[in-house]
C-alpha cells in the first residue's frame, strides 16, 4: 500500500518555555495532550506545539512502531513533496508550523536573513543552530498582542517629550538629534538616527537601566492616580513585573503595539524587531530556529548583532485578514515562498474540498470533529481536535464536519511559488 496517497497522522513535539501558559489554560497543552494521548502537567508552562521536520522538535508518524520521524520518512519518500519543491528545497519541508500559547512576553528579537544566518551559524553554532532565514507569520486564535517594528518619527518625538527616562538613557544631545530630524530628511538619514539612538538605549549600562526602569515605574504609578494611562504605559508596567530592570521595558516605547483579533495575521520579515506579548496563535515560518535576542529574556542576548541587523523601517505593520477561497476557508499569503496558511471554519454537517496542489501540506484540527477523505483512499479518516495530518503533493482532500463545527488550519508552500516555478 502506498502510504503517500493517504493522510498520515503525526505525533508532534511540545516546548515548555517559561513564557508559556500554565497547564490546562494553555491551548498548546490541550492540543499536545490530545495529539500524544498524554497527561497535562498542571504546574508546567506549555509554550509551543511544533509540527514539521525541524530537528529541535520533530514530528513522528503516529502508527510507526519504530518511532519514524516525518523528516526521515519524507527523505525516504521524496516524491511526496512534488518535483518543484524537491528541486528547490531538497527532500525536506521548507516550513515549520506551530501553535503558541503566550502567557508572558517573549524576548525583543529579530530573525536573521539568509546571509546573516550563515555567518552567525558559522561563528556561534551553539547559539544559532542552522543556516536558514526565518520569516514568519502569526495568525491569532484568540486576542493576541505583539510589539512589532519601529514607530514613526512623529511618534518617537512624542515619546521623547513624554517619557523623560528615554531621553535620560540616550542623553540630551541624542534626544535633540531625533527632535531636529524631519520627515523631509532622506530615508537613510532617518534610519541612521533611529539606529544610533536605539543602539545607545540597548547598550546602556546595567545600573543606569535599572535606575531608569525604577524611575519610570514610580512615575507611572503616581500618574495613574491622576489620569488614565495609555495602552503603551500600561503594557510597560506589565513588562516590568515580568522582567524587572530589563532594557526591554523601555525599548517597548520604540516599537508599535499591535492587537490582533482571531482570524487576523501579522507577517514578520527578516531583521524586523518584535516581541509577542500575550494570547494564542498558529504560526508558520521557514524551517529555522534562529533568534537574535536583546531584551525581555533571561536567555543569551546579543545586542550588537540585533542592533546592527535591523532594517529600521518605521510605521505600523500591515494586518492581514486573509482572502476567502470559499465560504469556509480564508488564505493568508506572505511575501515569502516557503509558506502560506489557510484557516477553515466548517459549520456542522458541511463539506469543503482542498484541491490537489503540487506540494505537501500539514493540517491541524483545533476544534470539533469530522472526516477527511482523499481521492483513491479506501476509507475516509475520522479526525478530531489535536489531530495533525501530513498530505502529500497532488492529493485532493475533502473535509466534512460531523455533529459540531470543525476548525482546522492548513499550512503549505506559498501557492505563488507554483505559479512562478
Amino acid at each position: 500500500m502506498d502510504e503517500s496517497k493517504h493522510l498520515l497522522k503525526l505525533q508532534c513535539s511540545v516546548m515548555n518555555y517559561d513564557w508559556g501558559i500554565q497547564g490546562c489554560d494553555s491551548n498548546v497543552a490541550r492540543l499536545f495532550s490530545l495529539n500524544s494521548r498524554s497527561q497535562i502537567d498542571l504546574h508546567k508552562p506549555y509554550a509551543e506545539f511544533w509540527m514539521g521536520t525541524h530537528d529541535s522538535g520533530p514530528s513522528f508518524l503516529h502508527h510507526s512502531s519504530q518511532s519514524l520521524t516525518l523528516k526521515s520518512w519524507v527523505s525516504q519518500n521524496p516524491h511526496v513533496l512534488g518535483d518543484n519543491v524537491l528541486h528547490k528545497w531538497g527532500s525536506d519541508l521548507p516550513f515549520l508550523f506551530k501553535v503558541l500559547s503566550v502567557g508572558k512576553a517573549l524576548s525583543i528579537q529579530a530573525h536573521p536573513d539568509k546571509e546573516l544566518a550563515r555567518t552567525l551559524h558559522k561563528l556561534h553554532p551553539d547559539l544559532y543552530k542552522d543556516e536558514n532565514h526565518k520569516p514568519e507569520m502569526t495568525l491569532a486564535m484568540t486576542q493576541f498582542e505583539a510589539l512589532c517594528g519601529f514607530i514613526t518619527l512623529k511618534e518617537l518625538k512624542a515619546v521623547l517629550h513624554t517619557v523623560p527616562e528615554v531621553s535620560e538613557l540616550i542623553g540630551a544631545e541624542n534626544a535633540n538629534l531625533v527632535l531636529q530630524t524631519s520627515d523631509e530628511d532622506s530615508e537613510e538619514e532617518l534610519k541612521s538616527v533611529l539606529k544610533a539612538v536605539f543602539t545607545l538605549l540597548m547598550s546602556a549600562d546595567k545600573d543606569r537601566i535599572t535606575d531608569a526602569v525604577n524611575t519610570l515605574k514610580c512615575r507611572l504609578h503616581k500618574e495613574s492616580e491622576m489620569r488614565q494611562l495609555t495602552d503603551k504605559e500600561q503594557l510597560v508596567l506589565q513588562l516590568e513585573k515580568q522582567y524587572p530592570a530589563d532594557v526591554g521595558v523601555i525599548a517597548a516605547f520604540f516599537l508599535n503595539l499591535v492587537k490582533l483579533n482571531p482570524g487576523e495575521a501579522l507577517f514578520l520579515g527578516p531583521n524586523e524587531p518584535h516581541a509577542y506579548l500575550s494570547g494564542e496563535c498558529v504560526e508558520c515560518m521557514a524551517t529555522s530556529d534562529n533568534v537574535v535576542r536583546a531584551g525581555l529574556t533571561p536567555k543569551h542576548i546579543d545586542v550588537q548583532s540585533l542592533c546592527s541587523m535591523l532594517t529600521y523601517n518605521q510605521g505600523s505593520p500591515e494586518i492581514l485578514r486573509g482572502a476567502p477561497l470559499n465560504p469556509y476557508v480564508n488564505r493568508y499569503i506572505p511575501p515569502f515562498e516557503e509558506f502560506e496558511m489557510d484557516r477553515c471554519v466548517l459549520p456542522e454537517g458541511e463539506t469543503v474540498v482542498f484541491p490537489a496542489i503540487p506540494g505537501p501540506s500539514i493540517f491541524l484540527v483545533t476544534v470539533g470533529e469530522g472526516t477527511m477523505d482523499t481521492t483513491g483512499s479506501p476509507k475516509e479518516q475520522v479526525v478530531t481536535e489535536g489531530d495533525v495530518l501530513f498530505a502529500a503533493a497532488n492529493t485532493e482532500i475533502s473535509v466534512t464536519s460531523s455533529a459540531s463545527k470543525l476548525h482546522l488550519y492548513r499550512t503549505g508552500i506559498n501557492s505563488r511559488f507554483y505559479q512562478l516555478s
